[in-house]
């Protein structure tokens, strides 16, 4: 039997190519939903409990380390992990699982359609032995790449996130611009489609021609795989974050990709035609506050940003251990709120290039001193190297029932 954790727009369709190859499934999801065919389970506990192979199909890392440890499959199950939560993430759920849970990344490039038609690309990564056991249940989803140990299918599907999505944002600003040049956009297009930017061209042109489709791909989980993949040396995936996290904030996170061309189009329509000889550039403009609020992380609790970035400091507002929808993740655990708040703020300075190893102050509030022993060991493993300048005060609530510890810092930008 196989368990089926998440469905969401592309686990709908995944659960039932399943049913369809003659496999039994168990499902379970946050909100309850009905698959024809698919066993629907109470809890991820329930759903995973006579199960000898789980998959996992979930928004975040967050969501899938919150879930599985939940859910506890049987010794002997593997779990195969498809979201797009990155290598990193793989590694944690290893060390979560037990050693008699086998454990396979599987990630896939595609969406809804290829979902339902069998046509996904699977990247899968882990043991010769683990990989034998899934691979017949990985070609229902489609084709199967297995391109290396455990972790790798998680490295190769950032790896693309990082370069497709910034592609469809820069096709988004090349229209914008050439609206300024009183180009035509269906023929600009048509020139595109002969270049080697020309399958892109082709998919993106009824959204641009006709309007976004219903979401395939949608934009927020294409912000929160760009924040995944993006390190600091990736200055156009930064760039691609801003416009999409733009987005996000008018409202079109659960929108196709797509879009992201609409956004931009409508960001540009205030800028002036594009002058035939540019007008020089006699100095730069001053720095301004940046608001930073990642996709790859709950939106903020209040009136706040998760972030701002300031010259060369980045100042990240206190983080606690809240899912998507407000809930406490680990009520009474010093050591899982810990690890979800050092996420948190991993997947935020990642955002803006940095690591955790960049934080220069790190202000820790805990409502009882007794917890600073596990909270401290979190600290430790997660921020190495010589430690930054630190304050830590113990007080007599936090702002939601539950919470045991917040943790607010500073950290330096990387140049450039």
């Amino acid at each position: 039997m196989i368990a089926f954790l998440g469905l969401g727009r592309m686990g709908v369709p995944m659960a039932g190519r399943l049913v369809a190859a003659g496999y039994k499934v168990t499902a379970w999801n946050r909100t309850p939903k009905e698959v024809r065919g698919v066993a629907t389970a109470a809890t991820a506990a329930e759903a995973v409990a006579d199960a000898g192979l789980v998959v996992t199909m979930l928004r975040d890392p967050a969501a899938v380390e919150e879930v599985l440890t939940a859910a506890r499959p049987r010794a002997g199950s593997l779990v195969v992990e498809m979201s797009t939560i990155g290598p990193e993430a793989v590694a944690r759920l290893r060390g979560l699982l037990p050693g008699e849970v086998g454990l396979v990344d599987a990630p896939v490039l595609g969406s809804v359609g290829p979902a339902a038609d069998g046509t996904l690309t699977v990247l899968a990564g882990g043991s010769a032995a683990d990989l034998d056991r899934c691979r017949e249940v990985l070609r229902v989803f489609g084709t199967v790449r297995e391109v290396g140990p455990l972790g790798a299918g998680a490295a190769m599907k950032l790896a693309v996130m990082g370069a497709m999505v910034p592609a469809h944002v820069l096709l988004a600003e090349t229209l914008a611009y050439a609206t300024t040049l009183r180009v035509d956009h269906a023929a600009l297009l048509d020139v595109l489609s002969v270049t080697p930017l020309g399958g892109l061209a082709e998919r993106v042109r009824p959204a641009v021609l006709d309007g976004v489709p219903p979401a395939r791909y949608a934009l927020g989980l294409a912000a929160k795989d760009v924040a995944l993949a993006a390190h600091g040396t990736q200055t156009l995936a930064a760039a691609a974050l801003d416009r999409l996290r733009a987005a996000v904030a008018e409202g079109l996170g659960e929108a196709d990709l797509t879009a992201v061309f609409p956004s931009v189009a409508a960001s540009a329509a205030s800028f002036p035609a594009a002058s035939p000889v540019p007008e020089a550039v006699t100095s730069p403009p001053a720095s301004r506050p940046v608001k930073v609020n990642p996709a790859s992380v709950p939106a903020p609790a209040g009136a706040y940003s998760h972030a701002v970035r300031s010259g060369d400091l980045l100042f990240v507002s206190g983080q606690a251990a809240l899912d998507e929808e407000g809930r406490v993740v680990g009520e009474g655990d010093i050591t899982r709120q810990s690890e979800c708040v050092f996420d948190y703020l991993e997947r935020i300075l990642a955002d803006q290039g940095c690591t955790l190893d960049d934080i220069v102050n790190i202000r820790s509030y805990v409502t009882d001193m007794s917890d600073l022993p596990g909270y401290a060991a979190v600290r430790r493993r997660r921020v190495s190297g010589a430690p930054p300048s630190s304050t830590t005060v113990e007080v007599p609530r936090l702002f939601r029932p539950g919470l045991l510890i917040e943790v607010d810092v500073v950290a330096a930008l990387p140049r450039g």
